[in-house]
């Protein structure tokens, strides 16, 4: 064939890729009409997890799952925007880390708001400002976000879903010379990620906390002697220069955020199911309380305690574990929980990220 041959074949194709994705939104548009009259959740994160799944066990090549996959979310996020609009409250400035998850969760189509702290995330969901809220909660390398599980203790809010992002920071300025730069500004999570990188490559220069990664790279704007450990989104956001990529001691960097919001997704056959109990001060407490989970064979996958913040040395402890809620034997296992504990809450079951 020759090249007007294959130019022509992909304009026919693309012709009829434009109906059919149409027609998918057309559908999705009926489904829209349909969970209104029912009050069911426009965002079903179990739902999406299946659709993706059967799209990508349909794939041949030579297009790469992760390529499907990034296609799929996009068209799934517009025909979700046709259903009903949704809006996402994220941990900002715009460019943060949060904002990246939350586009890759949700995709382009969904008006995101960005707000200052965690506290004010859970805030914009509670009072209605904005459907889902997506937070920081877990760090491959630095461990657990501890402003995130406090604020379940004085929350309703449930955790309709996670996400996994890789974390690949980048040393961003408005000049161009590393050896301009006196001061570095990042979050204290970002800075501890880079620390053997800082002291290598900037050693003797002032490293300061802010509250996001995107607000040092906002702080940057017009300062070349000034530099942020940030995104490359950040970068593009606060018009930066990229002087350093991947800068992070561990290449192998990933966060876990969670969505939160009013909704319960249904089982999807691989869910996950987050806990916050107590236990008495006895001795054995917490063994007796963890042991119902090795007796219904549940694999724990996390448990924090953190401090109840009413009465010294009293803690609470939060655990995921594989299932769901539903789940005949997760269910066996929560009733004999309580019978060990002097208050045991669920704070939602929902899909397992990739």
């Amino acid at each position: 064939m020759s090249i007007e041959d294959i130019r022509s074949e992909i304009d026919r194709i693309d012709k009829e890729l434009v109906e059919l994705i149409n027609k998918r939104a057309e559908c999705a548009a009926e489904i829209g009409k349909l969970k209104d009259a029912s009050t069911e959740s426009i965002f079903a994160p179990e739902r999406e997890m299946q659709v993706l799944s059967k799209v990508l066990s349909l794939n041949r090549g030579p297009l790469s799952d992760k390529t499907i996959s990034a296609i799929y979310r996009e068209i799934i996020s517009a025909c979700r925007a046709l259903e009903k609009p949704i809006t996402v409250a994220y941990l900002g400035p715009a460019g943060s880390y949060t904002h990246i998850a939350s586009i890759q969760r949700f995709g382009d189509s969904t008006d995101f708001v960005p707000v200052e702290t965690i506290p004010d995330v859970f805030n914009s969901v509670e009072r209605r400002e904005a459907n889902y809220g997506v937070v920081p909660v877990e760090n491959s390398t630095e461990g657990i976000v501890s402003h995130t599980l406090d604020m379940f203790l004085i929350s309703d809010l449930r955790i309709c879903a996670e996400i996994f992002a890789p974390i690949s920071h980048n040393l961003l300025s408005a000049g161009d010379d590393i050896s301009q730069i006196k001061r570095v500004y990042s979050m204290p999570q970002a800075i501890a990620q880079c620390r053997n990188w800082l002291r290598t490559h900037l050693p003797g220069v002032e490293v300061l906390e802010v509250s996001s990664t995107a607000k040092a790279a906002r702080m940057c704007e017009g300062y070349p002697s000034s530099a942020a450990v940030a995104s490359s989104l950040a970068a593009r956001e606060y018009g930066l220069n990229i002087i350093a990529e991947g800068i992070e001691d561990n290449p192998h960097n990933r966060t876990r955020f969670l969505v939160v919001g009013y909704s319960k997704p249904s089982p999807s056959g691989r869910d996950k199911t987050s806990i916050v109990f107590s236990v008495p001060h006895k001795s054995g407490s917490l063994y007796r309380a963890l042991s119902v989970f090795d007796s219904e064979q549940i694999n724990m996958t996390m448990i924090e305690s953190r401090p109840t913040k009413q009465m010294p040395w009293e803690y609470v402890f939060f655990i995921d574990i594989q299932g769901h809620e539903k789940d005949e034997s997760v269910q066996r296992a929560l009733s004999k929980l309580a019978e060990h504990t002097l208050f045991v809450r669920v704070l939602g079951s929902y899909p397992e990220a990739e």
